[in-house]
């Protein structure tokens, strides 16, 4: 072979390799566009604004909550308290003072940094006298707040308060600038791995990633996620299986479900929750003011047919506002067990032979009006009638039920973990006192001992579970549809929430 040949030869390999290595680079260019990086996730309810600190709605939450928002802790999947915009804390002894230390470097998305002074701000907002924060009651306990700098706060407590590190991780709670807070209800910033992009009412919320997110321990696997709002069940399932939806986290149709196991571009996941449906009563009006008539009714209820019927027989029933997930839980199904017989004697003793007419508000969610339909028959078994009043939610319930108490009786699932203790709040629209149970509850608040705090959980459930406030029915799980590629969506819900930040496609 002579110079030329040699050159040549080797042109020959060079180009050769050349074009393969261009065929390469085109197939890992395919390769990298195949891997979606977009998602779209449904969603039953919308919420009526963005901003978790000024409206009680879990919806709010399960848009902006670890997404746009975050907090000085957070609630992670299993339900543990772990650090976020606080990377370390110290309790005094006395359990009076808590000293946060803050991650530094931190801002929000509109360039602000985030400090001790925003983080007093942001507190300072939830627990004063102008709050509308659905759990104002989370930050009673502080009474004053130092800066000694940027990088530590100091809570100081007029008395011990075991639950405030755990409340300190719900959306609540979580961190708000000092510039943008007026606005965060429809334009929300925060300092979280996802921005607010815009929100076109009825229909989506638009969210991009952040590309100055603080924690750079974190490999976002999404570039932009649209939540849809669809409440008919039969929409969401066409939806899905259009592919024009994602995934339904929490799938509004249980008696769908079996619909979606043949199709094997989806998979379906069957998860805990903290949804207590729970039918409350107004127990300042006549009947309900009679502990006889509460307990009576409990006894027309057989749980299990109403979980059958209403739910597709996904659920498990409940004797007090508890969830078996809950630490402390005791089964009091048996405290008032079905027994049309004793209900109807118990109503004769109360002073109601003949039974009695009333009206329940039902939000127009799948699971209240399936539910009422259910009770509705069992009530007239004991002699008692029940109208049905569908009543647009989350809107007008809100204002007729939940701030008005202009009810007989409703029934909505309570979202919030652990929230037992909503049947001490004065007011709450049960209009539910019992000084013995607020004792209980204010005990628990007052102690940082585990198990001293699970036996006070104990002894708040029995209480309940014999004056039966509400109609204590069933847990919901959490019922979720989704692609089959689509990694990373939390199975439980420890906490309202649709946690993003792990959520990824895989190839």
């Amino acid at each position: 072979m002579n110079r030329v040949q040699s050159i040549a030869g080797g042109m020959i390999r060079l180009a050769t390799f050349g074009v393969a290595l261009s065929a390469g680079l085109l197939l890992a260019g395919v390769t990298v566009a195949a891997t979606k990086t977009s998602l779209v996730l449904g969603m039953s309810v919308e919420p009526q604004g963005l901003d978790p600190t000024v409206s009680a709605p879990v919806a709010i939450g399960q848009v902006t909550w670890q997404n746009i928002f975050e907090g000085l802790v957070a609630i992670d999947k299993d339900g543990k308290i772990v650090p976020q915009l606080a990377k370390s804390w110290e309790i005094s002894g006395d359990g009076l003072i808590y000293t946060f230390k803050l991650q530094q470097g931190v801002k929000f998305h509109d360039g602000e940094d985030f400090d001790s002074a925003v983080a007093k701000f942001a507190l300072d907002r939830a627990r004063g006298p102008e709050s509308t924060n659905g759990q104002k009651r989370f930050f009673a306990a502080i009474d004053t707040i130092d800066t000694p700098d940027k990088q530590t706060l100091v809570l100081k407590l007029k008395e011990r308060n075991g639950s405030l590190l755990y409340w300190l991780g719900w959306p609540a709670s979580v961190m708000v600038g000092t510039q943008s807070a007026a606005n965060d209800k429809t334009t929300p910033i925060g300092t979280g791995p996802f921005k607010f992009v815009s929100w076109t009412k009825g229909d989506r919320v638009e969210l991009v990633a952040n590309p100055g997110y603080w924690n750079t321990q974190t490999k976002l696997g999404l570039d932009k996620v649209t939540f849809r709002f669809i409440a008919d069940a039969q929409a969401q399932a066409a939806a899905l299986k259009s592919g024009d939806v994602d995934a339904f986290p929490e799938f509004a149709a249980p008696e769908m479900m079996e619909g979606f196991k043949e199709d094997t571009e989806l998979v379906t996941v069957i998860g805990n929750t903290e949804l207590k449906v729970v039918a409350g009563m107004n127990n300042t009006r006549k009947p309900f003011d009679d502990k006889r008539v509460r307990q009576a009714l409990m006894m027309a209820i057989d749980r299990s047919t109403v979980i059958d019927g209403a739910w597709s027989g996904f659920g498990t029933a409940i004797g007090s506002h508890y969830t078996p997930n809950d630490r402390g839980y005791i089964d009091l199904t048996g405290t008032y067990p079905y027994d049309p017989e004793k209900a109807k004697a118990l109503l004769a003793e109360a002073g109601y032979p003949n039974g009695f007419t009333f009206t329940i508000k039902t939000p127009q969610m799948p699971y209240a009006p399936r539910s009422a339909e259910i009770m509705q028959a069992m009530f007239a078994e004991i002699g008692v009638t029940m109208t049905i009043e569908p009543t647009e939610f989350p809107a007008k319930w809100v204002q007729d039920v939940f701030k008005g108490t202009d009810y007989d009786m409703t029934i909505v699932a309570h979202a919030e973990p652990m929230d037992i203790d909503i049947y001490a709040r004065d007011p709450y629209y049960f209009n539910y006192k019992n000084p013995a149970f607020t004792d209980v509850i204010k005990k628990i608040e007052l102690t940082a001992d585990t198990v001293e705090q699970e036996k006070l959980y104990g002894e708040a459930q029995k209480i309940l579970a014999d004056d039966v406030p509400a109609l204590f029915l069933f847990v919901m799980p959490k019922l979720g549809v989704w692609n089959a590629k689509l990694k990373g969506l939390w199975e439980n819900e420890p906490i309202p929430s649709n946690v993003l930040t792990d959520v990824h496609w895989e190839d």
